[in-house]
């Protein structure tokens, strides 16, 4: 039986290549295995793309770093798992050019991951790598839809934080299974490589969403009192998610510019209601990186200018 544990291990990598699209070496040592050295997650890299499951590229820069991504064999054999059911990637995903055009962005999302991984185990809650989901499609009508960089799943069990500015007893946030506080998030990442007026319109694609209710199917004559559509969004989760973009990409400025965008597009008074009832935040992944998500280093949407920060699970009523 010693090689049952090291089997679930090769499952989780592959899991998650699959699910994250992409990651280097290092990414995939602090996601899988950070308690060990490194070449144990080089060997089972190694061994998992021997045996087809995964593959790599080599970027000409960046001192020549690995990227890892699934086959589309791994693709096939992971989307059959029930841990990742109804999640299998793009087809492009699994293509050696489709990954080298889409590596910036796609890194990029990976490090916010650990972000957000390596802070919960630091503060003791739970947000396990699976806990992490790309491109959750959510239809609002007529072939659209809004499709977050990520969805986080994130549950609160520290003690800090319970109240105050910090606190997550409110809005979008539900009780754990096993205590402390559910959070959920969507995660939008941003590199700078549109314009701040597209970066806000993401506003309104969001209130969109939470707004959204499906054309009633056509019903039965004989019943009087139809049961009330309700926004498709429910269906899903028991309060909207918070909204949180990550910034990337440019100088101080530039992300003034952005931050400035998003307020402006706040102002619109068709998403008032969108906007009391979910908490919306923007942070630069520098500022992340250094002081980890859950410090005030994110300013709100909408908000003031002179400098307010709060972390990632302050609501609106705290």
């Amino acid at each position: 039986m010693a090689d049952v544990d090291t089997g679930g291990r090769d499952r989780l990598a592959l899991a998650v290549l699959v699910q994250y699209r992409m990651a280097t070496t290092a990414q995939m040592h602090l996601i899988l295995s950070p308690g060990v050295r490194i070449e144990q997650t080089r060997r089972r890299l190694a061994k998992l793309r021997e045996e087809g499951l995964i593959d790599r590229i080599t970027l000409p820069r960046a001192g020549r770093t690995r990227v890892w991504h699934p086959t589309p064999y791994g693709a096939q054999l992971a989307g059959e798992w029930p841990e990742l059911r109804g999640r299998r990637p793009p087809r492009g995903v699994v293509d050696r050019i489709a990954v080298r055009l889409k590596v910036g962005h796609g890194l990029t999302v990976t490090e916010t991951t650990l972000v957000f991984l390596q802070d919960a185990r630091r503060r003791g809650d739970v947000c396990r790598p699976l806990d992490w989901i790309p491109e959750v499609r959510h239809p609002l009508g007529g072939g659209e839809a809004v499709i977050p960089d990520a969805l986080l799943y994130y549950q609160r069990c520290s003690a800090d934080g319970a109240s105050g500015a910090d606190g997550a007893d409110g809005a979008s946030d539900t009780e754990g299974t096993r205590g402390g506080v559910m959070l959920r998030a969507f995660v939008e990442v941003d590199r700078a490589t549109m314009g701040p007026e597209r970066l806000a319109a993401k506003l309104t694609a969001y209130a969109r969403l939470h707004q959204y209710t499906p054309a009633p199917a056509a019903r039965p004559r004989q019943q009087p009192f139809p049961e009330p559509v309700q926004e498709t969004w429910r269906q899903r989760y028991p309060l909207f998610p918070r909204l949180l973009f990550v910034l990337d990409g440019t100088g101080p400025a530039g992300l003034t510019t952005r931050i400035h965008a998003l307020r402006a597009a706040s102002r619109d008074i068709a998403l008032a209601g969108f906007l009391r009832d979910v908490p919306v935040l923007a942070a630069p992944l520098a500022d992340l990186l250094q002081h980890g998500p859950a410090a005030p280093v994110w300013h709100p949407i909408p908000g003031p200018d002179h400098g307010q920060r709060l972390g990632w699970m302050h609501t609106q009523n705290s």
